[in-house]
């Protein structure tokens, strides 16, 4: 049977082509969020560009090129780089725990000289591009088959494991619940769901023993009862919800936050952003800002909806995934809900690593679009 056109085209389809059939809607929304976030930051900083807002915006132009160039390259080649990629992450991972820089009591990053690297974030999309290649080979009956099982719990655990010694228990849990969603995703059987939660509520009191450091643990003390060290542990959820409270309905106004002007928000411009946003535009600015949110993660569902071949399909889900676990942490950190974990407000909150790997994920997640009518192989040997 001869290919319907529109197939034949999307298999020959040139640069100028691929450009034209990205979502530019889509990239318009996530550049109005980061304007957000510059606005942020140059709110935190006292009004100022530097030193926050004029970097954080050079790092959205260059993962906005990113984007681009990550849309535009075939989706079956990102399949054949998802092994390799994930091996690279990993063994960046490993070379961190060797030789990595300390900062704030962990060692996460990679010193290249004016460049950080921290390689927890790259793992972040590495995995989920790794993990969408190996359940693409398997049928939904055979993703619960326990060979298959070990072998994606490996592959989600070992990151996870190495990045839970830097100390980085935010971006850990992040890992794993990422790894968790894509194989729940996938097809896996409740027989494996409900018994797996039992042994993880089980394993708490092991790993409140053996796994946690005393900061941590310190954190879920505060946690369950931040008035009782109001001016010391408990001092960073104290003063996001004065934040948070203080903004009312409609907010201070710009510029008129006086919790992180004053200097009395801990990490005003990377973990705790988003309490600016409550503090100058109230409750209103907050919910406006997570209906933003909300629109990226319905237009990743249609995406991944859209895509005819099942690697597509579980990578767009994985990457939408990741960034409604970063929403969803992040805010309920910064409202007490949960404990406080190191996990940034996404395209808002400061920092390059963090930036660049939501936006080379965006980059993926256009890649799908973009290449949507594209089939897949279904077996190891067919890919490239």
């Amino acid at each position: 049977m001869t290919p319907r056109p529109y197939a034949m085209h999307r298999r020959t389809a040139r640069l100028r082509d691929k450009l034209l059939e990205i979502n530019w809607g889509f990239v318009l929304l996530i550049t109005v969020i980061a304007g957000i976030g510059f606005a942020m930051l140059y709110s935190v900083a006292g009004g100022h560009f530097e030193p926050w807002a004029k970097q954080q915006m050079l790092r959205f132009i260059a993962g906005f090129l990113v984007l681009i160039v990550v849309a535009c390259i075939d989706i079956r080649i990102w399949m054949a780089l998802a092994y390799p990629a994930y091996a690279v992450a990993l063994i960046l991972l490993i070379v961190v725990e060797l030789v990595g820089h300390v900062g704030l009591g962990a060692q996460r990053w990679l010193d290249f000289g004016p460049i950080q690297l921290q390689p927890s974030e790259l793992m972040k999309v590495a995995m989920v591009l790794a993990l969408s290649r190996y359940l693409s080979m398997l049928g939904p009956n055979e993703v619960s088959r326990p060979l298959n099982l070990v072998i994606c719990l490996a592959m989600i655990a070992l990151p996870a494991g190495l990045v839970l010694l830097e100390p980085n228990l935010g971006t850990a849990m992040l890992l794993a619940l990422g790894g968790f969603a894509l194989l729940f995703l996938a097809g896996l059987s409740w027989y494996w769901i409900v018994p797996a939660a039992a042994s993880v509520a089980a394993a708490v009191p092991l790993a409140w023993k053996f796994l946690l450091h005393d900061y941590q643990k310190q954190r879920v003390l505060t946690f369950l009862d931040p008035e009782s060290d109001m001016q010391g542990a408990g001092w960073n959820i104290t003063q996001a919800k004065i934040a948070l409270g203080s903004g009312g309905i409609s907010g201070k106004g710009f510029l008129q936050g006086s919790q992180s002007r004053l200097n009395f928000l801990p990490e005003k411009e990377t973990d705790f952003i988003f309490t600016n946003v409550g503090e100058e535009f109230g409750f209103l600015g907050s919910i406006a800002l997570l209906v933003l949110f909300a629109v990226v993660i319905a237009y990743g569902v249609k995406i991944a909806m859209s895509s005819r071949n099942q690697f597509g399909r579980l990578l767009a889900m994985g990457i939408t995934a990741n960034f409604f676990l970063y929403i969803m942490i992040n805010g309920a950190m910064v409202m007490g809900l949960i404990p406080v974990v190191g996990i940034p407000m996404p395209l808002i909150s400061y920092g390059g690593s963090a930036m660049m790997t939501v936006m080379f994920g965006f980059g993926l997640l256009m890649s799908v679009h973009v290449h949507r009518q594209v089939e897949t192989p279904r077996h190891a040997s067919g890919v490239v």
